[in-house]
């Protein structure tokens, strides 16, 4: 499970830069979703997790919630947390082990800090593929193929032009989806929470990095 929250867990607060292949209609709907969330001081809400077996058969669901301020993130499922502070990333396994990784190394995953953010730097091309209704529609597809998914579809809402879905496929065709609710963009955060502490975990917990 802590693997899939890595995964959900490198999407967020980078610098949008389009590339000329991508398409414009996209880069518009994205252009205003990363604007809009650094327009917030921070955000806080929840998500529901979801995974599905490549014949489309659910396989569970979990949720969590998510806490963002600048380039800090607060992730927490169940046992499972994942602390960013903007240099490092703590990502304890609910058991006796804590990860401790450079907080870039999360660029080569999938946060629901990019999620959110709609920003993507130069590493995925991506397309508008449909406008019905009241989302707009995005594919996303890794410009490095040796990435662990396949492609990210997002969800914007047209009206808030906030993310509040991504469905992700990866290699084995499995789905990953994550929605997002209860968003509030108005929140307000203590950097306390950000901020690693090893006494708030189990006596014997090993930390690794």
């Amino acid at each position: 499970m802590n693997k899939i929250l890595l995964l959900f867990a490198a999407f967020l607060f980078t610098i949008f830069t389009a590339k000329a292949q991508n398409d414009a209609g996209a880069k518009k709907v994205l252009d205003a979703v990363s604007t809009k969330v650094k327009s917030f001081k921070a955000i806080s809400g929840k998500f529901v997790l979801k995974t599905f077996t490549s014949k489309g058969k659910l396989n569970g669901t979990k949720m969590g919630s998510i806490s963002m301020k600048g380039s800090k993130y607060y992730l927490k499922q169940g046992k499972t947390e994942i602390i960013c502070d903007g240099n490092n990333t703590y990502s304890y396994d609910g058991n006796k082990t804590i990860t401790v990784a450079p907080a870039e190394d999360a660029d080569k995953t999938l946060t629901p800090q990019k999620i959110l953010a709609g920003s993507y730097e130069k590493d995925f091309t991506y397309k508008l593929i449909s406008s019905a209704g009241s989302f707009n529609e995005i594919e996303l597809k890794p410009t490095d193929t040796r990435k662990n998914f396949q492609k990210v579809n997002i969800f914007v809402d047209k009206n808030k032009s906030m993310i509040t879905k991504a469905k992700i496929l990866d290699k084995s065709n499995n789905i990953l989806e994550f929605s997002f609710n209860s968003l509030n963009t108005n929140a307000t955060i203590s950097d306390k929470l950000f901020v690693f502490n090893k006494a708030n975990y189990p006596a014997d917990v090993e930390v690794l990095d």
